[in-house]
């Protein structure tokens, strides 16, 4: 009986996807969300084979790219498919999130080079809330939209209704003459993001002009405290929501009917890694600068306010 050695070696595999060079990845910072774009199977690995963070297999394909997503960038508590964040003391703060996307195979041998895609994005933690405006005829809140890699288009300026925040009110907002001395209750709050973010009032103060850096100002908090004797803080620090208010009024020897441009500068704060609390200062009324006639006196005697 004759015998028969059968020897099979090199049987081509059926390659699931078309290896592409993989050196480079394409990651979009918003300001809830990180989107980042590999090249379509690179270096022959397949989606399933990928994963962020080495943690989480939930790729997505997309045409001519593979596709991972961040959904929250500070979940309560745990990172999401092991995303890291880190805060950059200094004069311009920066929170830093970072992640990778990595092959993962399973079987005796790996044939495919590597994939580590190491990314990160980039966020200021300091902002310029600006051009909110109110005059005897027209007030109204502006906020510019922010560009990828900044929380600032999550940030809204607000004018309320009352002391209990829970209405807006709708441009245009009219404060006539008779209207000045008038409370004010104006809401500064970040949107979409993880409630670990508080927003700090640091300082906030008003100008005749759209420039905040206008010579003419009148400072309605400083420090996070009140610089002016009609201000009152609600909430500071404690919520994504910092609340304040104080009396309207328009600047003397100015048109007529004046506008009121109002500038805070504010602080996005993670209450997990940081103390979020502002400390008590003391701040003094500004007393060179007068107003019209109204219910706000005509001259203001200098005073310390301690809180």
């Amino acid at each position: 009986m004759a015998s028969f050695l059968a020897l099979f070696l090199g049987l081509p595999v059926a390659l699931t996807c078309a290896p592409q060079k993989a050196d480079y990845v394409v990651v979009s910072c918003f300001p809830n969300a990180i989107i980042a774009n590999v090249p379509e199977c690179p270096y022959g690995w397949d989606i399933d084979q990928l994963s962020l963070g080495g943690v989480c297999y939930t790729g997505i394909h997309s045409p001519g790219y593979y596709r991972f997503i961040i959904p929250d960038l500070t979940p309560r508590n745990h990172s999401y498919c092991g995303t890291q964040s880190e805060y950059m003391p200094g004069k311009d703060a920066k929170y830093i999130f970072y992640n990778s996307i990595v092959s993962n195979d399973t079987s005796l041998t790996v044939r495919n080079q590597p994939v580590n895609y190491t990314f990160t994005c980039m966020y200021r933690a300091a902002y310029l809330v600006n051009n909110a405006v109110f005059s005897q005829r027209v007030a109204t809140v502006y906020v510019n939209n922010g560009s990828l890699g900044t929380f600032r288009s999550q940030l809204s300026m607000n004018v309320f209704t009352n002391s209990k925040f829970l209405y807006a009110k709708d441009a245009p907002y009219v404060i006539d003459t008779s209207e000045i001395g008038s409370e004010v209750f104006i809401g500064i709050e970040a949107k979409g993001l993880s409630n670990r973010f508080k927003v700090v009032i640091n300082n906030c103060w008003a100008t005749p002009t759209p420039y905040s850096t206008d010579r003419k100002r009148w400072s309605l908090i400083i420090n996070s405290c009140p610089a002016d004797y009609t201000v009152t803080i609600f909430d500071n620090a404690k919520d994504s929501r910092s609340t304040f208010k104080f009396n309207s009024f328009r600047f003397q020897r100015l048109e007529k009917v004046s506008t009121v441009w109002l500038h805070c500068e504010v602080h996005i704060c993670d209450a997990e890694r940081l103390v979020c609390q502002p400390v008590s200062t003391t701040a003094r009324l500004n007393h060179k600068q007068k107003y019209i006639k109204g219910t706000w006196p005509r001259t203001i005697t200098p005073k310390t306010i301690y809180i």
